[in-house]
């Protein structure tokens, strides 16, 4: 069957059956509201209510104390585009073909926007889009199957360039100016967005581009921090010498946090205003990010590494009609499981095809069932961050696990090292635990269909990234390249 048309009819199967969840002598399923924070490049470790003793972030310590907080949330791919299209799809890269930045995820793919819009929610998206391919600026992207089912849109493709003079769409290309810190300007937006009483229920997703570097943040939030004064972390060596993004200096590292905190009053008033409109209750609200940020832990900048400062993200969930406050999850989650869980807790049918886990059951406190360990990959080679060639991981709650396709890499002991300082990757006593965490991730490629052949970059692409002579492209239009001259592998495809 012909993907569009399959997808069609999976739509239809899901479409009116979410608002009708009706059994005869049970009461009325109330679908609960979706609001999805998802800041840029936010680590995990940078929360007050992860231990952080520097960082300020109290509305998202409040949020985290009345619902969920999971201290192992991961980012499958932790790169920008190939992260949320896992989030939105709940497949894999390797699946779902966002290998890469600036790919254009391909129309085809369904994402929980679909489904979720199909049976009657409201659909809604501002800030940060990055999935739409071509050059990142001016950054409008049409209306139709290329927003993936969000209906408002208030977005841009990708603007790094300055966060107080920025531009976003609605549905024309003309562009609407953002005179001020971004942050603020966006939260107006969805403060207005969950106001409207036609917007009921809701799914919205709110993606601001900080803490993203270039490090910015509004003078009063600067101010508060005194870069001498921060706590580094253990494996922060100083100045970094690899990787491609911010120098991880102390005054950076103050600017990011400048930034987190700037975001966090803006959570604060979100959260007033769902509390004003008696939301608050019924409406789901996620935190999250795309990835994290080393900011020269291991001698490292920027993301796109198997180390934790990477790789964890926030991982915050509130909803106080059904989810039992102050808890501190242990288990792991990442993003693949994002969409199959929202899904559940809206009472959606999650799709067969989802590669993600339905934990629905295990944040309602009906099932204690969660997975044993996540799976990474990175297609590579990326020169941008000194990345010889792509890796692919597993970490459960005690190990974390890379290799290349010539072998092991890293292997850590996070319970006796968790700040991997001691790589046991090549340490003779550990050979029993490094060969039990490679079949474990030979057989989390087995079932994410992936395979060494999916890092086919390597021959044919510039400068380890996804386009020819600066033209943008979806992986359908590189396959057919591709195939044009005479790659036959069908990388990608979705099956």
């Amino acid at each position: 069957m012909p993907i569009e048309s399959s997808r069609r009819r999976f739509i239809q199967s899901v479409g009116g059956t979410l608002l009708g969840f009706t059994a005869k002598g049970q009461a009325r399923f109330r679908p609960p509201n979706v609001v999805v924070i998802l800041p840029d490049m936010w680590r995990g470790q940078a929360l007050g209510c992860m231990g952080n003793p520097d960082v300020q972030t109290p509305n998202l310590d409040e949020l985290a104390a009345q619902g969920m907080l999971f201290r192992h949330t991961f980012a499958n791919t932790p790169l920008c585009c190939p992260a949320r299209a896992i989030l939105w799809t709940g497949t894999y890269a390797s699946k779902n073909g966002m290998v890469a930045n600036d790919l254009r995820l391909r129309e085809s793919c369904t994402t929980i926007a679909n489904v979720l819009s199909a049976a009657g929610y409201a659909t809604g998206y501002i800030g940060k889009w990055h999935l739409d391919g071509g050059p990142r600026l001016p950054g409008f992207v049409p209306p139709g199957p290329r927003r993936h089912g969000f209906k408002y849109w208030a977005a841009n493709e990708c603007d790094h360039s300055n966060y107080f003079d920025t531009q976003y769409f609605r549905d024309d290309p003309v562009p609407i100016l953002i005179k001020k810190f971004e942050v603020e300007a966006w939260f107006d937006l969805a403060i207005e967005f969950v106001s409207n009483p036609k917007n009921r229920p809701f799914f919205l997703v709110i993606a601001p581009s900080p803490p993203h570097e270039p490090y910015a943040a509004p003078v009063q939030y600067s101010r508060t921090y005194d870069p001498q004064k921060l706590e580094m972390r253990p494996d922060w060596t100083g100045e970094p010498t690899i990787g491609g993004e911010g120098k991880g200096r102390r005054l950076d590292i103050a600017t990011y946090y400048a930034s987190i905190t700037a975001i966090d009053v803006q959570v604060g008033r979100l959260m007033r205003a769902l509390a004003r409109l008696g939301l608050e209750g019924d409406t789901i609200v996620l935190f999250i990010s795309d990835h994290g940020n080393m900011l020269g832990s291991q001698g490292w900048t920027g993301k796109q590494v198997p180390w934790e400062e990477s790789i964890r993200v926030p991982g915050i969930l509130s909803y106080p009609s059904r989810i039992r406050a102050g808890q501190r999850a242990e288990a792991l989650l990442s993003h693949v499981d994002i969409a199959p869980t929202l899904l559940g807790l809206c009472g959606a049918a999650v799709p067969q095809w989802m590669q993600g886990q339905n934990l629905a059951s295990f944040v309602l406190g009906e099932s204690t069932r969660t997975t044993d360990s996540v799976f990474f990959q990175i297609f590579g080679p990326w020169h941008h961050y000194d990345l010889p060639a792509g890796w692919r991981g597993v970490r459960t709650s005690r190990y974390m696990y890379a290799e290349w396709q010539s072998g092991p890499w890293l292997l850590y002991d996070l319970l006796e090292d968790p700040s991997e300082t001691e790589n046991l990757a090549r340490r003779p006593n550990h050979s029993t635990t490094l060969r039990e965490m490679k079949s474990r991730l030979a057989e989390w490629m087995r079932r994410a269909g992936d395979s060494w052949s999916f890092d086919w970059t390597v021959p044919v692409m510039d400068n380890g990234r996804l386009y020819r002579h600066k033209a943008f492209y979806s992986v359908d239009e590189y396959l057919k390249w591709a195939k044009e001259h005479g790659t036959t592998e069908d990388v990608g495809e979705k099956k």
